[in-house]
């Protein structure tokens, strides 16, 4: 077996940095390069593997077929690593971990439960990261997700995690103003207030229609609307009598037993395979604190 020297191991380690982020400049960043070092350094390795691994484009660069599968191959080595350098117990698990967490789900579930996390896993840094992009995992150093969608997620592992039902809420003072009750037609005259991020590429008003078509009722075309990006701050709003949201049962449970809002059309529904769901990519095997992480979120979740 031929030996590996410090060249083709930094040779190595350079391809790795290049794939993840599919341009030689963020690399020559991340190593402390230039790019024409880089590039220099695929080049050689290109040359020792008599393969081509980079397809050279006027402004970007894409993997070819065996670079990718290098590619992967290195990846999932290196997922093997790191689990051999982890403890098995639970008491000893340690390292990183970035989870990215929609916002409404953050604010609502997920940051009042952290304290247990910390305490059962002291040696595991979670850095918490919250936003509503697409996250690309080539690129960014985003070890899980959690967000709210149908579960279909290409290329990843995606477990669900929570149901989520959904229906109409507002403020009491709200409904009685606008005579909503029972009486989807007064909608005319209110003011829909819509999380234009529910998922992913969602239309400004998606919850309200997955909603219609599961209650049958037919389209109403409110007189005014306010959007946001965020299922929080809509439900907030309604709190503050601005108009009527489409709340999720996971976020606004406590608003309903306080009072605070009212459901003027009946009880939640349950919508399609809609719920929030734990995305990551798929690992042979997967890091222990990664698994103590998503275990200890369906413990959190079964609650």
């Amino acid at each position: 077996m031929r030996e590996l020297s410090g060249a083709h191991l930094a040779n190595l380690h350079t391809f790795l940095v290049a794939a993840r982020h599919l341009s030689f400049a963020r690399a020559a960043d991340e190593l402390c390069l230039t790019a024409s070092a880089v590039s220099h350094r695929i080049a050689r390795l290109e040359a020792e593997l008599a393969l081509k691994l980079f397809q050279r484009l006027p402004r970007q660069v894409l993997l070819t077929e065996d670079g990718e599968r290098i590619y992967r191959s290195m990846q999932q080595a290196m997922d093997t690593l790191s689990e051999a350098l982890q403890a098995r117990s639970d008491e000893q698990v340690a390292g990183q971990l970035t989870f990215h967490v929609r916002p409404s789900v953050a604010q609502c579930w997920l940051v009042p439960k952290l304290a247990d996390f910390s305490a059962r896993y002291p040696d595991i840094q979670l850095d918490v990261r919250v936003g509503n992009e697409r996250i690309d995992y080539r690129t960014r150093q985003v070890d899980l997700l959690l967000c709210y969608s149908d579960g279909d997620h290409p290329g990843l592992v995606s477990t669900r995690l929570m149901a989520e039902r959904i229906a109409p809420v507002c403020s009491a003072h709200y409904a009685r103003q606008q005579g909503l009750s029972n009486r989807p037609d007064a909608l005319r005259g209110s003011t829909l207030l819509h999380d234009v991020a529910a998922w992913d590429n969602a239309a400004f008003d998606a919850e309200w229609q997955l909603w219609r078509r599961a209650t049958g009722w037919p389209e109403v075309q409110a007189a005014r609307f306010l959007t946001f990006d965020r299922s929080d701050l809509c439900s907030l709003a309604a709190v503050h009598h601005a108009g009527i949201a489409m709340g999720r049962e996971q976020l606004v449970r406590e608003q309903l037993a306080d009072g605070q809002l009212v459901l003027p059309f009946g009880d939640f529904l349950t919508v399609g395979k809609h719920g929030y769901y734990l995305v990551h990519p798929a690992h042979a095997p997967m890091p222990r604190r990664l698994q103590v992480l998503i275990e200890w979120l369906l413990g959190m979740a079964a609650r």
